[in-house]
């Protein structure tokens, strides 16, 4: 009987000195696990810190300094390519269909995407004008400071709607069966159209272009 109870016991202390694995096995897991909205709203963070190099780029030409036009072009091919090509798509063909469909939120989803087609009109205009003989011309540069200026005062208010407002809905509306579904197709859908770490790469880009402006440095924001 004793010997049962000491077996018994040297059993139980295996499986209990084994649950911390599992569990981080599982932590591991999870923290992996990135949801449509995490995700969405993660490539916002990128957006926001391009409209950071834009505001730069505003003050730069405002004040008469170098605007370094040359990391305009580069902040606008990263919106046209990461922000309009991959994220605004996934809106386009996963998200709006659905509230359309059910009949929730049409009036919030007609407005952005009518923002989806003029951010892209904008962007054209920036990357036309992003280049090192508008830093001469004054009329080319007023325009360019126009499309700057439209560009930050329109995508700031709309990705905090979609963030506050059609995030949160689009995960009630498809229930969370089909939610995590959409997480793995979102991923598969990143590295189809951007490669492997896509989102990382993205982040380590916009970094580059904020070192080159000098607007890297967090603290440089904190008011003294």
């Amino acid at each position: 009987m004793e010997r049962r109870r000491r077996r018994d016991l040297l059993v139980a202390g295996v499986a209990l000195a084994a649950l911390p694995a599992r569990a981080a096995g599982r932590k591991v897991k999870q923290e992996e696990e990135v949801s449509p909205g995490e995700d969405l709203m993660r490539e916002h963070g990128v957006l926001n810190r391009v409209l950071l190099v834009y505001d730069e780029t505003v003050r730069r030409l405002e004040n008469g300094e170098d605007g370094r036009l040359d990391v305009l072009a580069a902040a606008a091919g990263l919106i046209r390519r990461f922000i309009e090509g991959y994220h605004e798509k996934l809106e386009e063909t996963q998200l709006f269909p659905r509230f359309e469909k059910a009949g929730k939120l049409t009036d919030l989803v007609a407005v952005l995407r009518q923002q989806h087609a003029a951010g892209r009109a904008l962007t054209g205009d920036i990357l036309q004008l992003g280049v090192p003989a508008t830093a001469g011309n004054s009329a080319a540069r007023a325009r360019l400071l126009d499309a700057l200026r439209k560009f930050i005062r329109m995508y700031r208010p709309h990705e905090a709607r979609e963030d506050t407002v059609l995030f949160p809905a689009f995960h009630e509306l498809v229930g969370e069966k089909e939610y995590e579904r959409l997480g793995e197709q979102f991923e598969e859908k990143e590295h189809e159209l951007l490669g492997e770490k896509g989102f990382e790469k993205a982040v380590a880009e916009v970094g580059e272009l904020e070192e080159a402006l000098g607007v890297f440095d967090l603290a440089k924001f904190t008011p003294r």
